[in-house]
């Protein structure tokens, strides 16, 4: 089954206008069991801060069908790999951290809504140089819309 990383956005993305329908669909297949949702410890911090709708969508789906991964030393290192070599700034430590934990956690797909630092072509194709030149996996970043079940 598929396992997709799934980051703060495509959370809140649930009661956005914008972008409700395609997380949505998506949550919607992780609650059936069409795919695994993996969850770090660094995107349910940062949902800490949200409101209690956006929070409890991750308790709305079944532990069977969901599996937590974290900030370890590896992925810490990953992520400091791409500041150094500027696929990001300093400032966004934080969406690198998200996609050097996708990477060690060896996920099919990470899903996002930030387009500036995640889903956009040329910052993935840094990741992945950084990825490959440290010995990391490819890692697929797409958003929600990209990775629904086509029925």
């Amino acid at each position: 089954m598929i396992k997709v990383y799934v980051d703060t956005s495509v959370f809140g993305g649930c009661f956005d206008v914008e972008f409700e329908e395609w997380s949505n669909k998506l949550i919607e297949e992780f609650k059936a069991g069409l795919k695994v949702l993996v969850i770090s410890d660094l995107t349910l911090k940062e949902l800490e801060g949200a409101p209690p709708n956006v929070r409890n969508l991750v308790e709305e789906i079944s532990g069977e069908h969901k599996e937590y991964v974290v900030l370890n030393n590896e992925a810490r290192g990953l992520a400091r790999h791409y500041i150094e070599e500027c696929v990001v700034s300093e400032g966004y430590l934080v969406d690198a951290q998200h996609i050097a934990i996708a990477t060690v956690s060896r996920v099919d797909v990470l899903v996002s809504w930030n387009f500036k630092h995640m889903v956009n072509l040329s910052k993935i194709r840094l990741y992945n140089s950084v990825n490959l030149k440290y010995e990391h996996p490819l890692l697929e970043i797409r958003s929600p819309r990209e990775v629904l079940y086509e029925r």
